[in-house]
């Protein structure tokens, strides 16, 4: 059987992701942050196993925009990792058009893509790793800077990997059976 991969990635900046909190009445929370536009980009994916649809998640980041190449090396050791074919399922971004042409002439029959449609992100359960990871974890966070940022989501999707029943919640959001 062919393991099954979610994919998708996202960009972290050191601006807070704002929500709403609690504060003492009166008093209006107040958070000093960064003016600058460094970021990092994040990709990642589910997996889910052929036989006991047991789910696993990779991801890795970078301190600049997600190219093909970068695509194409994460989806390559993901290939390796895993040691089987994979169903590839993603959105129709450019970076994973071109990638997806890449990777069947570089593996062939091993990657089977399946796009998503377009404008559909809610259909993909990696997408709720970005949204537990910036409105959960980090959520009103300011990091001192990209070292920082970057440590604290390796943080937050370390502590993802290891919950099984927060990757399945991730399948009922998409309405997903596994």
């Amino acid at each position: 059987g062919r393991t099954v991969v979610c994919l998708d990635e996202s960009g972290f900046m050191l601006q807070p992701t704002v929500r709403r909190t609690w504060a003492p009445r009166g008093e209006t929370p107040v958070l000093d942050c960064w003016d600058r536009r460094d970021r990092l980009s994040v990709i990642s994916a589910i997996t889910v196993s052929p036989r006991r649809k047991r789910l696993g998640l990779y991801f890795d980041i970078f301190d600049h925009n997600i190219v093909t190449d970068d695509f194409e090396t994460f989806v390559a050791s993901l290939l390796q990792r895993l040691g089987r074919p994979i169903i590839l399922v993603m959105d129709r971004w450019p970076v994973h058009r071109s990638g997806a042409g890449r990777l069947q002439e570089r593996f062939g029959r091993r990657v089977c893509v399946e796009w998503l449609p377009a404008y559909a992100p809610e259909l993909n359960p990696d997408e709720q790793v970005w949204n537990h990871t910036k409105y959960t974890d980090l959520a009103n966070f300011i990091p001192n800077d990209t070292l920082h940022l970057g440590q604290s989501v390796a943080k937050s999707i370390r502590g993802i990997q290891t919950n099984q029943n927060l990757l399945r919640s991730f399948f009922q959001h998409a309405k997903l059976n596994l």
